[in-house]
């Protein structure tokens, strides 16, 4: 049996499990498993592949998108340069377990929003600074996308190019035509949140995109359409990465 999983903490629902058994599913599979294994520490990590011989493959979620490399041996280009990881792969060669890490996140962004883009989003304000906004400022990054960042303490996200919350108005929102929410904020169960972000002043011309795909619609999302921004969810980056990292762990 070959068996797959997701890490991260906590884990209250999981697109990958029900994704990644369809596939199964549909290819009739018989020898292929896939697990969600929530992780209170990193650390724990080590006890798990001790405990499944049979492990070939992990994604990787928040928070630990950064914290797992030291435990990795390799990072693949893409992984080293963005300096985040959502994809394991497990090679055993005489015994010894090999871990190469990943980063899919990037070419799900890449493959999910390249539809969207126009002329005016030369700019990106960027909500969040973890794991997956590396993802996201990398991709942009490499289409000539000027990056900001959005956190609630500037200090702790380290970054020169970072506004937080108080710095918002009229005129940054204007000059933002993107907006990349990769934080939390709004996944379900807690969907009455949203980024505070002064949503009167996003206008038609505006993209705003939500890394979250649960609920389909966030309230992020909801007040941009109505003040007629287009609005997108995570679900297609999702599909993206979870394609390329069946491709990796098959290679």
């Amino acid at each position: 049996m070959k068996q797959l999983g997701l890490i991260g903490y906590p884990l209250s629902h999981s697109f990958s499990k029900k994704y990644f058994e369809d596939k199964f599913q549909h290819l009739a599979l018989t020898d292929y498993s896939y697990e969600v294994f929530p992780l209170e520490k990193i650390e724990e990590l080590t006890v798990l592949l001790n405990q499944r011989a049979q492990l070939i493959g992990l994604n990787v979620t928040i928070p630990y998108k950064e914290q797992v490399i030291p435990f990795l041996d390799q990072l693949d280009e893409t992984a080293k340069a963005v300096g985040a990881v959502n994809c394991i792969k497990i090679e055993t060669l005489n015994g010894v377990k090999k871990l190469i890490g990943y980063n899919t996140d990037v070419f799900g962004f890449r493959q999910s929003i390249k539809p969207f883009l126009e002329p005016q989003h030369e700019r990106a304000l960027i909500i969040g600074t973890g794991g997956a906004s590396k993802a996201v400022e990398f991709v942009l990054k490499q289409i000539g996308v000027e990056c900001w960042f959005m956190s609630r303490d500037k200090t702790e996200s380290k970054k020169p190019n970072c506004l937080n919350y108080d710095e918002l108005n009229q005129y940054v929102v204007q000059a933002f035509k993107l907006i990349v929410n990769t934080s939390p904020v709004g996944m379900y169960p807690n969907t009455a949140n949203c980024p505070l972000i002064p949503y009167q002043y996003i206008a038609p011309g505006h993209l705003l995109y939500d890394l979250v795909y649960n609920p389909e619609e966030t309230l992020f999302m909801k007040k941009g359409k109505e003040q007629g921004a287009v609005a997108v969810n995570g679900l297609s980056m999702l599909y993206h990465q979870a394609d390329k990292a069946w491709e990796i762990w098959n290679e």
